[in-house]
């Protein structure tokens, strides 16, 4: 007998859980941010860096917004994603809603592009043997 869930089933469970991870950091960063901001070598060595990084950074929030976040969330490689999204966020000073709207929308590219690849991989499109194979389905 087969335990494993049909693919459907783990889209869904993972897309759900990738929304509620990128919401979950995202909520913890000023907590966090308060807490660090309390040692007096982070609040006037990396924080002026941070702050100066928004502030030069701020126009281009303002243009790209929800749809350059997204994007980068979107794109399932390395470094990106739900809590690289979140962070990033919350230090250009993304408000709530426009960080929740990016992150599903992020969230639903990445499910997207990465279910694709992979049921193209597992129907034979693409072979066992490629570098996407190994790299996304850890074959052989």
């Amino acid at each position: 007998m087969d335990d494993s869930f049909a693919w459907p089933t783990v889209v869904v469970i993972c897309t759900v859980a990738n929304i509620i991870l990128g919401w979950l950091v995202f909520l913890v960063m000023a907590p966090a941010f308060d807490f660090i901001r309390k040692w007096p070598w982070f609040n006037t060595r990396v924080w002026p860096i941070l702050e100066m990084t928004q502030h030069r950074i701020h126009p281009y929030v303002e243009k790209y917004g929800e749809l350059g976040v997204a994007v980068f969330i979107g794109i399932p490689l390395p470094g990106s994603g739900v809590y690289t999204g979140a962070f990033g966020s919350y230090l250009l000073g993304l408000d709530r809603m426009k960080f929740a709207v990016a992150n599903v929308i992020g969230v639903l590219i990445a499910a997207a592009a990465v279910t694709s690849l992979c049921l193209l991989i597992s129907s034979g499109f693409i072979g066992t043997d490629s570098w996407m194979a190994k790299l996304f389905l850890k074959m052989g």
